[in-house]
């Protein structure tokens, strides 16, 4: 879509800040809605449930049952984060990011707001790039809060200090903290490919909720196809192969390979589906 005309005549092109302000008119609108804080809160619950069920447990956890690191949460707090995480990634955090990915532009089209966006002037361009930035957002925010949730409640609930790694050596407090971040980081990356086709199954359609859906059912359909053997030769290709890589951050040294490897493959994703999204959008009627 061509660059309209400002309100003053100036074409929206070559107005400075028109992206910056529209960035921040969408972020107020997504963290003004009691649906982005119901989802924040019931995410920082999970690892509150974990730890307190974890405390109020007469007999403790067994290696290899139940989540990764559950049993290494009463030796030591640090590890409620790591598996509040563990925990999430597979349904809780894809089901938020789809709620807030599929509403994209479907959103905006339901309401009847979107041909008054790209009046503004916004540009269908910049308006996918603002769009699929507060995703991108809503993905640290996610991340972030479960981290943050879980290294609370095991500060709390269990007694702290340095961390054993699975490699065997042991890190400082700070060093477990440091850890955990990236750990975070590596898990919001893992989201950002989700968070892209979710954003092109909104340009699709003008009902949120099915767009909300479709995301959601897409990230269950791939991690069970992941679980196939038959079709290990898919596997790499599938967005969720490396959601739970991670174990290399839990090693000394750190082995960056699958930070790599995840990086590359949502990379992927959001280019092949950003340029999808774009062809879409570019013939879509945002008047009818």
């Amino acid at each position: 879509m061509s660059a309209e005309p400002a309100a003053h005549g100036t074409p929206a092109a070559v107005r400075p800040g028109i992206g910056w302000a529209l960035l921040g008119s969408e972020l107020t609108v997504l963290f003004r809605r009691l649906r982005t804080w119901a989802m924040l809160i019931a995410l920082a619950v999970v690892p509150l449930l974990i730890a307190v069920a974890v405390k109020l447990s007469s007999r403790p956890a067994t290696p290899g049952r139940g989540p990764l690191f559950l049993d290494r949460i009463t030796q030591n707090g640090l590890f409620v984060a790591v598996t509040a995480l563990v925990v999430c990634v597979p349904l809780f955090l894809p089901l938020t990011v789809g709620v807030v990915a599929g509403d994209t532009i479907a959103g905006e089209a339901n309401i009847g707001t979107l041909r008054y966006l790209l009046l503004a002037p916004a540009g269908r361009i910049r308006l996918l790039l603002v769009k699929y930035a507060g995703a991108v957002t809503f993905c640290f925010a996610a991340t972030a809060t479960v981290a943050a949730s879980g290294a609370l409640a095991g500060v709390v609930l269990f007694p702290v200090g340095p961390v054993t790694l699975l490699s065997g050596d042991t890190i400082t407090v700070g060093e477990s903290a440091l850890r955990s971040l990236l750990i975070a980081g590596y898990i919001t990356v893992s989201l950002l490919g989700l968070s892209a086709i979710g954003l092109l199954i909104s340009t699709f359609t003008d009902v949120p909720v099915g767009a909300m859906a479709a995301t959601i059912v897409l990230s269950v359909v791939s991690q069970v196809l992941d679980n196939l053997p038959q079709l290990e030769w898919l596997h790499p290709w599938l967005f969720s192969h490396h959601w739970l890589g991670f174990a290399d951050l839990l090693r000394q040294p750190i082995s960056w390979t699958s930070f790599g490897d995840n990086a590359l493959l949502q990379a992927g994703y959001i280019a092949v589906c950003g340029a999808l999204a774009y062809a879409k959008f570019s013939s879509k009627d945002v008047l009818s």
